[in-house]
């Protein structure tokens, strides 16, 4: 059996337009999909692009009051959150996009849904619309 290696070519080309388009439309849709999370008291505030890259830390003086090494585990804790938070925009933008065959790959990028009630327990503080 041959393969026409052109016409298979053109055909996944194809594909991966439509797939583009279609990622794009959601994203449109979904808007930005960063996370974000604070503190109890609201003197820590992070954002965190899909990945966890920090967009932004936020400090109030009280936040400084606690001392270097605190604030730092804080800050990592609060990426970490956002940085789930993050992963579940992304996954659940891509995800009607790329269908159940693209759900390992987003897993394997770290973009995984949270389970409903954990997302409650930390709050809805996430970028974009839900």
């Amino acid at each position: 059996m041959e393969i026409d290696v052109e016409r298979e070519a053109e055909r996944i080309d194809e594909q991966v337009r439509r797939t583009s388009k279609r990622a794009a439309e959601q994203f449109s849709r979904v808007g930005s999909v960063g996370g974000r999370a604070e503190s109890g008291d609201g003197a820590i505030q992070v954002e965190v692009a899909p990945g966890g890259l920090l967009t932004e830390v936020r400090l109030t003086h009280a936040a400084l009051r606690s001392g270097t090494d605190a604030l730092a585990q804080q800050i990592l804790t609060l990426a970490h959150t956002a940085t789930r938070r993050a992963g579940d925009r992304m996954y659940r933008a891509l995800s009607p996009v790329l269908g159940p065959e693209g759900d390992a790959t987003l897993a394997s990028l770290g973009y995984e849904p949270l389970p409903d009630d954990e997302d409650d327990e930390m709050g809805s503080s996430v970028f974009g619309r839900r």
